[in-house]
């Protein structure tokens, strides 16, 4: 079998298919947590917290002047590490309750009870005979 046939085996199978949707739909559910963390739920804690911009946090560490003569200032930006870490926070959040909730879709799928499969005539045949033989015993 060559590389390239082993490779199209591979890429074309349920599974690695599945997952590219998931990575895709998972970057486009990403944008969609940072825009609610961002536009909708930092500004009132920012407001709460008296008017705080938390994207704008920094710790300075040095100032350094560039050739055109304007200042450049190398500083930590704890604040884009606290959004970030809001939006985590979010994200896992929100796969862990629909994890949960597929979990107990799969639950209550096998809680249903399969309907019993009728035996093959052979058995009931002999389960006739047996009931017939008891009752010709019993008189």
């Amino acid at each position: 079998m060559s590389m390239m046939q082993e490779f199209k085996e591979f890429a074309l199978k349920g599974n690695v298919m599945d997952m590219a949707v998931g990575i895709i739909i998972g970057a486009s559910f990403k944008t969609i947590v940072s825009s609610l963390v961002d536009d909708v739920i930092m500004p009132p804690v920012g407001l709460a917290m008296g008017g705080m911009d938390f994207s704008k946090l920094s710790f300075p560490l040095a100032t350094t002047t560039l050739e055109d003569g304007t200042l450049e200032t190398v500083a930590i930006n704890y604040g884009a590490f606290i959004q970030t870490a809001f939006d985590f926070v979010i994200l896992a959040f929100v796969i862990f309750m629909m994890v949960r909730a597929i979990n107990n879709m799969r639950k209550e799928e096998e809680a249903v009870p399969e309907a019993p499969a009728e035996p093959p005539k052979e058995e009931v045949l002999l389960t006739e005979i047996r009931d017939l033989l008891k009752t010709k015993t019993a008189v």
